[in-house]
């Protein structure tokens, strides 16, 4: 094993977990691209794919809750490496698939190989820096979940047209093997300071609860399941979720240590990142639509067209450090939220007869004011946790950032169908009524979002905000 000193880790280790972090955030939207082209190629209908994104999501809804359990026991560096090897073996595995059984059954691997690698390699970026540098490491690691979901449609849309559909997988393998050798020459093994059982209970209860409810988000309003069904499965999930919350204030090693949220940075990070997400969560749906149906563009254009929401995000974090240093998260975070919210509703505008400059410099803005965004919350959640604590916070921040990934995605697409009511998707005009509304809607959820952090208190996160010395 190679010698790897204090200077060496921190310079290399936030590459480690950003490519993880892109690799997964890349595969979870790219594959929509692809859809008719593996219908085609499996001889099934397209619909029928729908199990093959809900699987992957499944078993991220289930895994992630016991992937600090599994770090603190087996060691980061074991642990991320199986999860790189797992991803990028299933991976493969996709894209050998002959049929939706064989399908399902990989994305499912590929579910379990991500949900262990998101949160276990910003657990090990918490624990490698210190709180004074943990900013400018998250800043740096928070770029790819911001571009992966951004250039997935571009990247799927031009493989498919030039490839096929099965090469869409294989993008992970060469970046897999890079990883691996990454882990194996940079990557520190830290282990939970205390042994503790696994809870097998609260695994259960939150795992289906969180399972059943992400199922639920994926499949809303769709006419096969009747809505009664889907009420009764929807109370069940949430029945599931207060029963686990009940078991955690009970047993003295719960799965999710609950009690954390009693850490107002913690908490505000958390809750209020989760609410925030309901606004942004919907734009990688509404945003194609609007470029494909209001512009007329064919899928790969209109992905070119978010490819500068993708620069300014990563432009953004060369200057990040520094706006939070000088007026801290708090004001940040309210100032930046309402910033998003009208960055959004601005998309309400956009019309066939909108110039190119003017699209281009929305996406920018979104990018922008969206980077700072969630480099402020994700680093703000670590800025007064122990580190004896720092597996279950990353734990706990993973979870509730999946699901509220699930709930923005369904929350913009069933604003858009709220708008467009009985009407065809067929009437151009009245889909992009609809769009400019769910614009409107969805950026005034944003704004108002922003009253989460009014109760954060000025100096809130200033061991993370202030006296952040570059990487290099």
């Amino acid at each position: 094993m190679p010698r790897m000193d204090g200077p060496t880790v921190k310079r290399f280790l936030p590459w480690v977990v950003a490519t993880a972090l892109f690799m997964e955030q890349l595969d979870s939207t790219i594959v929509n691209t692809a859809v008719p082209s593996m219908a085609a190629s499996l001889h099934v209908t397209p619909l029928s794919l729908k199990a093959v994104a809900a699987s992957y999501i499944l078993s991220l809804a289930v895994c992630i809750p016991v992937s600090g359990w599994t770090a603190d026991r087996y060691g980061t560096r074991r642990v991320f490496a199986l999860a790189i090897a797992v991803f990028t073996i299933s991976s493969v595995f996709c894209g050998l698939a002959m049929n939706v059984q064989q399908m399902v059954a990989a994305r499912i691997l590929q579910g379990i190989g991500a949900a262990m690698m998101v949160p276990v390699g910003r657990l090990t970026v918490i624990r490698t820096f210190p709180k004074a540098e943990l900013l400018q490491a998250m800043n740096f690691v928070i770029i790819p979940a911001l571009i992966g979901p951004l250039l997935g449609p571009t990247v799927g849309g031009l493989i498919v047209h030039w490839l096929s559909w099965r090469e869409i997988f294989f993008v992970n393998v060469p970046a897999g093997i890079v990883a691996l050798w990454l882990i194996h020459r940079y990557m520190p093994d830290y282990y939970g300071d205390t042994s503790r059982p696994l809870d097998v209970i609260g695994l259960a209860l939150f795992g289906a609860g969180t399972a059943l409810l992400s199922w639920l988000l994926e499949i809303f309003g769709e006419h096969e399941i009747n809505i009664a069904v889907e009420a009764a499965l929807l109370l069940l999930a949430l029945t599931l979720l207060a029963a686990y919350w009940r078991h955690a204030r009970q047993t003295p090693y719960p799965l999710l240590q609950l009690a954390l949220f009693k850490v107002r940075t913690f908490r505000v990070s958390v809750i209020g990142g989760f609410i925030t997400r309901l606004g942004v969560g919907g734009l990688p749906f509404l945003t194609p639509l609007l470029f494909q149906i209001g512009l007329g563009l064919p899928a790969w254009q209109s992905g070119m067209l978010m490819m500068p929401t993708a620069a300014a995000a990563m432009g953004m974090k060369f200057i990040s450090t520094r706006v939070l240093g000088l007026f801290g998260y708090r004001k940040v975070l309210i100032v930046n939220t309402v910033m998003i919210g009208l960055t959004i509703c601005l998309y309400a505008l956009v019309t066939a007869h909108t110039s190119l400059a003017a699209i281009i410099a929305i996406g920018l803005a979104l990018g922008f004011f969206n980077s700072l965004q969630f480099s402020s919350m994700n680093s703000m959640a670590y800025a007064d946790i122990e580190t004896s604590e720092s597996s279950m916070a990353s734990t706990i921040a993973s979870s509730f950032q999946q699901i509220s990934m699930s709930f923005g995605l369904a929350c913009g697409s069933l604003v858009a169908a709220w708008y467009l009511g009985d009407l065809p998707q067929s009437d151009r005009l009245a889909v992009i009524t609809a769009l400019h509304r769910a614009f409107v809607t969805l950026g005034g959820l944003t704004i108002v979002s922003s009253l989460s952090f009014w109760t954060l208190r000025a100096r809130d996160g200033e061991s993370v905000s202030r006296a952040t010395p570059d990487l290099a």
